[in-house]
């Protein structure tokens, strides 16, 4: 679910990644814009990925340069293997490596059951969750080809899922969307068990209620935004920087004993809010 509040919230702004590389598909937009800026902002150069809205993509990059550091944009559709190979090939050409790797690239197809068709559960399988999965495979493989720099990181390399509170509570009319969440959280675990040992993290971030265009019909009517809050016991919807903080977070050194964990930033959403006065 994603959704959000009218306050603003106030972005990291300590070099936490000051020389490292990181690249965040689905970054014209959204989540992944403010995480795509917010990675600049401590200090990254930054790949901004994204399959559709150049132009949008090229404003991102030209706000990330601005704190003085490289980015470019780079077109690629996340479920195509080709495209994803492609993507950070070019990367480790253009910047050397890569540090970060955030798979944030997702989409909805909703219809109740009996009306989705396989074409619409394929879609979202294919970009939520097999995109991620071609995303973190190729960053590992440059990941265990450079190993760790210590003047860089204490990890040879951060791989970061964008996954959702649907990871762990179902959401009726969206079985594609809350499927590919959940098999999210498992394939961010399997990876991170393997990767480990390799000083390889691998973790998720997963929002609940957050304000993006996507969703703007479930938070610009006061009625909306109060139903909404029905479910989030912190009371406020939260902001794209929510998100990007916490990516930024996760991906520092702050952090770096944090493996194969999921991070809910929701306000409390998968606190089942339902049952503070019940049960």
């Amino acid at each position: 679910m994603v959704s959000g509040s009218g306050e603003q919230r106030v972005a990291m702004s300590t070099q936490l990644l000051q020389g490292q590389k990181a690249l965040v598909t689905g970054a014209n937009s959204g989540i992944g814009k403010a995480t795509a800026i917010a990675l600049g902002r401590a200090g990254a150069d930054v790949v901004v990925n994204y399959v559709a809205g150049a132009d949008e993509a090229e404003k991102v990059v030209a706000e990330i340069k601005g704190f003085g550091v490289r980015a470019y944009a780079h077109e690629a559709d996340v479920s195509q293997e080709d495209q994803v190979v492609g993507m950070v090939s070019r990367m480790v050409d253009e910047f050397g490596t890569i540090d970060i790797m955030v798979a944030n690239a997702g989409l909805q197809r909703d219809a109740p059951v009996t009306e989705m068709t396989a074409a619409q559960w394929h879609k979202v399988l294919d970009v939520n969750l097999t995109g991620q999965f071609l995303c973190a495979r190729e960053a590992a493989k440059e990941f265990l080809r450079r190993g760790v720099v210590p003047e860089v990181s204490k990890a040879a390399g951060k791989i970061i899922c964008m996954s959702s509170v649907h990871q762990i509570i179902p959401w009726s009319g969206h079985v594609n969307y809350a499927s590919s969440k959940g098999g999210v959280g498992m394939m961010m675990q399997t990876l991170a068990q393997e990767l480990a040992p390799q000083k390889i993290r691998v973790n998720a971030v997963a929002p609940g209620a957050i304000r993006t265009p996507i969703n703007q019909s479930a938070w610009d009517t006061p009625e909306a935004e109060a139903e909404l809050l029905r479910l989030i016991p912190y009371r406020r919807v939260g902001d794209p920087d929510d998100i990007a903080n916490a990516v930024v977070a996760v991906a520092s050194d702050l952090l770096d004993y944090v493996v194969g964990s999921t991070l809910y930033v929701d306000g409390g959403m998968t606190l089942f809010p339902g049952f503070a006065t019940g049960g």
